[in-house]
C-alpha cells in the first residue's frame, strides 16, 4: 500500500486557495463594476431630467436677441427690408349686430295695415255708388224710402270712417319706421325695398357701428370693415356697406352711430360685439408686414427687427391696417427697417426659453 506524498498534498492545497480567491476577486469586481455602471446610468439620468439650457442669446431684462452668423444659417433665419405701403386711414369703432325683430314686426304691421285700408277703400267705393244712386231714386221718383236712403248714406259714412282710420293707421306706423330706423330704413321698409327684405331673410345683418366719444369721419366716405373678436389671418375682414346714420347711439360708448349692412357670409349674429374700421379718407405712409414675419404673443401680433447683424429686437405692431394676404401695413417702422421674415418664431422660442432658464438659475 502506498502512501501519498505530503508534497503533492501541500500543492492540491494551494491550487484550490488560489482557485477560491480568484473567484471570489472575480464576483467582487461584477458587483463593483455593477454598481459602477448603475451610478453611471442613474447620473445619466438624473443629467437628462435637468433642464436643457443653450448658449445665453438673450441679455436678460434688455429684449435683446444675439444670434451669431453660423447659428443663423443653421436655423434658417432670413430677413427682408420693407416696402412702402401707401394706405388710407382708418378710425377703430365698435359694433353691435342688431336683432332684426322688431323690423320684421313693423314691416309685417305696415303690410297688414297696407292690406286693411285697400279693403276698407273698396268697401267704400261700392257704398259710395250704393248711396249715390239711392240719392238720385230718392230726389228723382221718391221710389224709396227716406229710411232706405238714411240706411245707405249711414253704410257709406261708416265705410268713410274706416278709410280714414286705416289710412291713419297706415301713417302712424311709416312714421314710427322712421323715428325708429331713419329715413332710409324707414323708407324702405314702407316701399317693401330689396334691402329690407335681405334683412328680414337674414341675408343681411343690420350693424350699428359707434364712433370713439369725439371722433368724426367724413360723411361722404362709406368705406368700412368689420371683424369678430379673433386675431390675424383666422379672421379676415369683412366689408360692410353704409346704410344712413342711426338714429340711436350706443349707451354705453357716447360716440356718432351709423347703421350699416353686414353679409350673413360674415358669419356675424344678432347680439355679436365686432370691431369696426371705417376710413377717414386721409393717404398715410406706410410699410406692408407679411404674415410670414409675424410671431403672437398675449394676443398682440409681434416682429422681430434686425438692429445690428447678429442682434434682433421684438416690436409690435399695430393691427389696424389688415391686408389681404394676412399681414398688416404699420406706420411705426420705417421704410428701411429690416425685419424677420423666416425664422421669427424660432426667435420667439429662444427669447422665453432664455428667460424660463434665467429663472431656474435663480
Amino acid at each position: 500500500m502506498k502512501t501519498a506524498h505530503p508534497s503533492k498534498g501541500r500543492t492540491r492545497r494551494l491550487l484550490g486557495g488560489t482557485i477560491a480567491v480568484v473567484v471570489v476577486a472575480a464576483v467582487a469586481g461584477a458587483v463593483v463594476w455593477s454598481f459602477l455602471e448603475s451610478r453611471e446610468e442613474q447620473s445619466q439620468e438624473t443629467e437628462r431630467e435637468k433642464p436643457v439650457k443653450g448658449p445665453a442669446r438673450v441679455a436678460p431684462g434688455s429684449g435683446v436677441i444675439h444670434v451669431e452668423d453660423e447659428a443663423q444659417e443653421k436655423s434658417g433665419i432670413e430677413t427682408t427690408r420693407l416696402q412702402p405701403a401707401p394706405y388710407m386711414e382708418q378710425i377703430r369703432a365698435y359694433g353691435t349686430v342688431l336683432d332684426a325683430a322688431r323690423l320684421t314686426d313693423l314691416s309685417n304691421s305696415y303690410v297688414n295695415a297696407e292690406a286693411q285700408l285697400r279693403t276698407v277703400r273698396a268697401k267704400v267705393a261700392f257704398s259710395r255708388a250704393a248711396f249715390e244712386r239711392a240719392q238720385k231714386l230718392y230726389d228723382n221718383e221718391r221710389s224709396i224710402s227716406q229710411a232706405q236712403l238714411q240706411s245707405t248714406e249711414a253704410a257709406f259714412r261708416t265705410d268713410e270712417a274706416g278709410v280714414g282710420a286705416a289710412e291713419s293707421q297706415v301713417r302712424t306706423l311709416a312714421a314710427t319706421a322712421h323715428q325708429e330706423w331713419g329715413p332710409v330704413l324707414g323708407k324702405s321698409l314702407v316701399e317693401r325695398s330689396a334691402s329690407v327684405v335681405r334683412l328680414i331673410e337674414r341675408q343681411d345683418f343690420l350693424v350699428q357701428v359707434t364712433l370713439p366719444p369725439g371722433a368724426r369721419v367724413p360723411k361722404s366716405v362709406a368705406s368700412a370693415m368689420i371683424e369678430r373678436p379673433g386675431r390675424g389671418a383666422d379672421n379676415p375682414r369683412t366689408a360692410i356697406t353704409l346704410v344712413s346714420p342711426a338714429t340711436r347711439t350706443d349707451a354705453r360708448i357716447q360716440g356718432v352711430s351709423f347703421f350699416y349692412l353686414a353679409p350673413a357670409e360674415s358669419s356675424v349674429l344678432p347680439g355679436m360685439n365686432v370691431l369696426a374700421f371705417l376710413s377717414t379718407g386721409d393717404a398715410a405712409d406706410g410699410v406692408a408686414i407679411p404674415a410670414g414675419a409675424l410671431v403672437w404673443w398675449q394676443d398682440r401680433p409681434w416682429v422681430y427687427r434686425r438692429t445690428e447683424p447678429e442682434t434682433f429686437v421684438r416690436t409690435q405692431i399695430a393691427t389696424g391696417q389688415p391686408t389681404p394676404g394676412g399681414g398688416y401695413i404699420d406706420k411705426g417702422l420705417g421704410p428701411d427697417a429690416e425685419i424677420v421674415t423666416r425664422g421669427a418664431q424660432l426667435l420667439l422660442s429662444e427669447e422665453f426659453r432664455s428667460q424660463i432658464q434665467v429663472g431656474d438659475d435663480k
